[in-house]
Parts: C-alpha cells; structure tokens; sequence
C-alpha cells in the first residue's frame, strides 16, 4: 500500500523584507565563516563580502547563488536571497502532484515497495508524510484514526502519547533522538513551521512505557540507535537510514526526504521476512 499525501501548505521561509545584506550576514554567522573565508571560497574579496552585507554593493546573481552555495544555503532559502536583492527565483517550486514529477513520484514509489517486509516512508520538510510501504502500517498498530487522518506526521505519529509512543520500549533515548534531529533541521532551514512542531511535539506528555533501553542495551551488538517497539506481543528492534537527493534543482525536491528502517537484529529480521511470506 502506498499512501500519498493531500497537498500541504508551503512551509514559511527566510522573510525577505529585510534586504540582502543582512541575510547573507546572518547566514555567514550561523555557518560560523568569516568574510575572508567565504570569499576565499567563492573566488571574491572580503571587501566585496563586506559591502555587500552592508548594502553598498548589490551582488550579482551568480555572485548570490555562488555565496549561497558555499554557505550549504538550502533551496528554498536561496530564492528568497534572490528575491531579497530583486532577482527571480532560480529554482522552481513543483507540486508533487504535477505531472513533471510523475516519474519521481514512481520512482518513490517503486524504491519503498521493494524495500518490504521492512518499513519505508517519504516525509516532506515538516515531517508530513508524502508515501509509505505497507512495512509502515505494521508500526502504526494501534494508533487510533484521529492522528491517521492526512497529512500524516511523521513526528507526531511517534511521540505522540496516543500514537507509537506508548509501544516504543526505549521511548526516552529515540525521543532523544528524534527531537536533537529536529533541531538540527530547524537549525538549517530556520522554518517557523518545523520549529511550531518542534514545540508541540516537544510538549507531549511522554507515557509510561517498559523503558528497557538501558537494561537491553548490552544484549544484542547494535551498530546505531535503534528502535525498540512491540508488536503483538514481540519486541521488534529498528535502525533508520536517511537519504536527500543530491545537487536538487527543485524545491519541492530538495525538502524529500526517505526515511528506511533496518532490523536492528536476527530476530527481528526473520520475523519481518515471515510476515512477508
């Protein structure tokens, strides 16, 4: 089963009243790079930085996607550079359900279906999830139809306290997790969005759960953090893998993300393949 999400609003992005100037600064700063080592980078002058940031110069626009480049800029973020020193947007912002994409779109599609029996979803910038394999649906066991309805979240089908949380047996270390890799992203793409998730999510009361993260941690060698969540009676163990399309020259595009869990151990492996036939 594939699940397709409803088009979802456009997440906010950097506000471009504010001129170039100070938003080329601001992303240099949280980058940590200083005028000199940008322009280094870009093949320019820290002069050139500097009046650019203060608004004496305006910066060509292969000047402007040339520094945004080198400041691991995201997509999105880089139109509205654009926008804010009077130039058109570069990269396009295509539906996902517009036929220009429909081979992505199959090709998503294909990539999660030949995953199973183990678990794949496609999230979106704010966690909504875009498509899942039938692997997902075995995690969701339980989760009443209030937080099944479209867009699904992916954030707040795990933490929230109706949700996985409950069945999740090392809730506090993914939890963990989940919320330092959210904060990560905020960090990155500064979206008010993700960050007004980010608090509910934050928020949720976490239910009392058979905690055994610490206690079962010595038993199997686990090569990353895993998962820990019950099933009809079986404690299955999961580690997750993350992957972005690289070089992205669309927006829409750039914020996809594929999510795929791995079984953590023997064990679980071999029950996953069972119930695949």
């Amino acid at each position: 089963m594939t699940i397709v999400a409803a088009g979802t609003d456009t997440p906010t992005a950097t506000p471009v009243g504010k001129g170039v100037g100070p938003l080329l600064r601001a992303w240099r700063e949280r980058r940590r790079v200083s005028q000199l080592e940008l322009a280094l980078r870009a093949d320019s002058s820290a002069r050139h930085i500097s009046f650019v940031e203060t608004g004496r110069s305006r910066p060509s626009e292969e000047m402007l996607l040339r520094l945004a480049e080198h400041l691991d800029v995201p997509v999105r973020e880089r139109n509205s550079l654009l926008l804010a020193a009077g130039y058109a947007p570069h990269y396009p912002e295509t539906p996902l359900d517009d036929p220009a994409l429909d081979a992505l779109r199959e090709g998503l599609e294909r990539l999660i279906q030949c995953y199973e029996p183990y678990p794949a979803l496609v999230v979106d910038a704010r966690y909504d999830v875009v498509a899942a394999n039938r692997g997902i649906t075995m995690l969701l066991e339980g989760v009443p139809e209030s937080l099944l309805q479209p867009p699904l979240n992916a954030m707040r089908l795990t933490l929230h306290p109706e949700g996985m949380a409950p069945r999740i047996r090392n809730l506090g270390e993914w939890r963990g997790h989940l919320l330092a890799q959210m904060e990560r992203q905020i960090a990155l793409h500064r979206s008010e969005p993700l960050r007004a998730l980010y608090e509910e999510v934050a928020a949720y009361p976490v239910p009392e759960t058979a905690d055994d993260g610490g206690e079962l941690a010595g038993s199997v060698p686990y090569f990353a953090l895993p998962m820990r969540i019950e099933h009809e009676g079986r404690v299955l163990s999961f580690v997750s893998s993350i992957s972005t399309f690289n070089t992205p020259m669309d927006v829409t595009v750039s914020e996809l993300a594929i999510e795929t869990f791995l079984p953590a151990d023997p064990a679980t492996a071999k029950y996953l393949h069972g119930l695949g036939g």
